[in-house]
């Protein structure tokens, strides 16, 4: 890398399986693991990257779109693995044998010092054992992760407040989900406390949170069944426009794709193979 600022590159967002690449110059950061360990090379590959540069894995939770191959990349390439303790003991069992040095605790609402990233953990509510989300303070730049949250309570929002760059959840379209086919039940379970964030209640998020600094917006984890991309870039535009804040201004908004498509379009990269930079 030829500068010493943050990069970041938002490899695959969505209910199919989530992983996020975050480069400084000490450290090559792998936030959740929740694809395949081939899938997940071939998409730093297309980014210019390899994933034996890795090394170290940060895990949200337990869900297996968060988790999938985090024993495989712990084995196969000596990661460094960070969760809580709450995650550990729920995914311990689904990840098969990860060596006792590559374990790490991160406990929830606690900033850990990597040298020239500090990185700070938040508790979130989701249907997981101790699910938690990240920001990333480098050089008096931070980026944000959160989905995977039935709400965004006033403490989160003053932990992620005006930060460079967010991931923010924008899960489903709340007419599109009650009208599908899923069972009531799992619904519920979506549009409750412990579920995910809707088009609009990411887009309110938005209007608490981005500020001044705020360059560049994710809309993630977006729900293959019951979403659109179009249709989660017009709402949040929509209420944007409604109070008189117009997006693409100061910030822009970008749509990662899920794992079967591109791992960044074009336009989310500083270069076409490198990734995407603060400036």
């Amino acid at each position: 890398m030829d500068n010493d600022e943050m990069q970041i590159s938002v490899l695959a967002s969505g209910s199919t399986g989530n992983v996020t690449y975050i480069e400084t110059p000490q450290h090559k950061i792998l936030l959740d693991a929740g694809l395949s360990g081939k899938k997940i090379a071939g998409l730093m590959s297309s980014i210019g990257r390899d994933l034996s540069d890795v090394d170290t894995l940060l895990v949200t939770h337990e869900h297996s779109d968060h988790r999938q191959s985090v024993g495989v990349l712990a084995r196969k390439y000596g990661l460094s693995v960070y969760a809580n303790e709450g995650t550990w003991n729920a995914m311990n069992s689904k990840i098969g044998k990860v060596s006792d040095d590559q374990k790490n605790i991160f406990p929830p609402d606690t900033v850990m010092d990597f040298g020239d990233i500090d990185i700070e953990s938040f508790s979130v509510s989701h249907d997981a054992a101790e699910p938690q989300f990240y920001v990333f303070h480098h050089r008096n730049k931070s980026f944000v992760v959160l989905t995977d949250t039935g709400f965004v309570s006033d403490r989160m929002e003053g932990v992620i407040k005006d930060a460079d760059g967010y991931l923010l959840e924008c899960n489903h379209d709340i007419e599109m989900l009650e009208n599908g086919e899923y069972s009531w039940p799992l619904k519920q379970r979506i549009l409750g406390d412990q579920g995910h964030l809707s088009n609009e209640d990411g887009a309110n998020t938005m209007l608490d949170v981005i500020g001044h600094r705020t360059k560049k917006v994710f809309l993630g984890h977006r729900s293959q069944h019951y979403n659109m991309k179009s249709l989660c870039h017009l709402t949040v535009d929509s209420i944007f426009a409604a109070h008189d804040m117009g997006v693409g201004q100061e910030s822009k908004l970008y749509e990662p794709e899920p794992e079967s498509e591109s791992a960044v379009p074009p336009a989310q990269m500083r270069k076409q193979n490198s990734p995407n930079e603060f400036d």
